[in-house]
């Protein structure tokens, strides 16, 4: 029995010792209290396989009272959002090509002329369906609201069109991806997250390895500044990025047959300066980080919330405002626009300017901090 008490004793000391440990190492303790507070958020919140409220344009060629009621039909629901409504289609040409709609909904001239006669007219709707996800409830909900609307109009003469089928005919055109194929959306995104985990990791590992294994004093004792340390430390990265982006893009079109119609050197300038700001960021996290566990816990703290706000693996445009303003803030959602609209959408550099302002932005802030908390670390 006092065996058995004096073996309990020892196990309660160096459960004391560990709770001490982990009271000292905040950076340890902070992450194991904020990854679960912050997925209980992001899945509780932040993630709608049900979009609603996507952004869409309206292009109507004739104002009849049947037009009009459906239009606000549409406008009253809550699954559009239409920022433009027009009835000159070159104002609608490129919406679409930079994301700036999800949808495009068309109201041909003649429409209510047809639809009295009993020649079922169209409507067409083009869809964004580089995230079939985002697109499929939309647009299955739209011949319901549609004809429910008809049904206030279509009375005395009319009342005929309103019982059994639509009156009309919802023509759906899925660009960029007509057989809504999740390979299209996932293979493209899959490049920006693989660069994002791996570059970021081995970035803020390797210069953390410095530091424990006290190489970083050679460093030190080396007439280097700052900045061409840095720079030393991550060009070799810059290579693994390259092989990483090369195999990633062959496997894309020989294994899941995903198209590639752009420019590729759009995709280059893309991919370079997005692999520099993950670089970037993990020498920053090198920079606060003690130990390779930490650099890898506080790459893992950035990673989660970046392919669950970053419209990778949900709708961007099915979260919550407060969800996107942070997503617009991570450098993994714009890459996904500019790799996903050069490979299946042929989207030019002129259309892609905002995405690529922002990588540059979050690089050259990414430097200064990395370059700030480097000269601090040498003082």
């Amino acid at each position: 029995m006092n065996a058995l008490l004096r073996s309990f004793g020892r196990i309660w000391a160096v459960f004391m010792k560990e709770m001490v440990q982990v009271r000292r190492d905040r950076l340890t303790f902070a992450v194991m209290v904020g990854i679960p507070i912050m997925q209980l958020i992001l899945f509780g919140y932040a993630i709608n396989m049900n979009p609603k409220h996507l952004p869409a344009a309206l292009l109507v060629e004739e104002q009849t009272p049947i037009v009009r009621t459906m239009v606000q039909s549409l406008r009253t629901s809550d699954y559009y959002d239409f920022v433009m409504q027009t009835d000159d289609p070159r104002e609608t040409g490129d919406l679409l090509a930079r994301g700036e709609v999800a949808f495009v909904v068309s109201v041909p001239a003649g429409f209510t002329r047809k639809l009295v006669r009993g020649e079922h007219p169209q409507i067409l709707i083009e869809a964004d369906a580089t995230d079939p996800a985002a697109a499929s409830g939309a647009v299955a909900f739209a011949q319901t609201i549609l004809t429910d609307a008809l049904r206030h109009d279509l009375k005395g003469p009319l009342a005929s069109l309103g019982g059994g089928q639509p009156p009309f005919d919802l023509v759906v055109h899925q660009m960029y991806n007509p057989e809504a194929k999740t390979s299209y959306n996932i293979v493209p995104g899959l490049l920006g997250v693989i660069l994002t985990m791996t570059l970021v990791m081995i970035t803020a590992i390797a210069m953390t390895r410095e530091s424990e294994q006290g190489t970083i004093e050679n460093l030190l004792a080396m007439p280097v500044k700052p900045i061409e340390v840095m720079l030393g430390k991550i060009l070799p990265y810059v290579v693994v990025g390259a092989g990483q982006t090369l195999l990633i893009l062959l496997a894309a079109r020989l294994l899941f047959d995903v198209p590639f119609i752009g420019n590729p050197w759009i995709l280059f300038l893309g991919v370079s300066v997005f692999v520099l700001a993950n670089l970037a960021l993990g020498f920053t996290f090198s920079t606060i980080a003690r130990t390779q566990m930490q650099a890898m816990q506080l790459t893992f703290f950035f990673f989660l919330p970046s392919i669950l706000l970053s419209g990778f693996m949900f709708p961007f445009r099915g979260m919550p405002e407060w969800a996107q303003i942070i997503g617009e803030g991570l450098p993994l959602t714009h890459f996904l626009r500019i790799v996903r609209g050069v490979m299946l959408k042929d989207t030019s550099l002129a259309q892609l300017q905002s995405p690529i302002i922002a990588l540059c932005i979050f690089t050259a802030v990414a430097v200064s901090v990395a370059m700030l908390r480097y000269r601090r670390t040498l003082d």
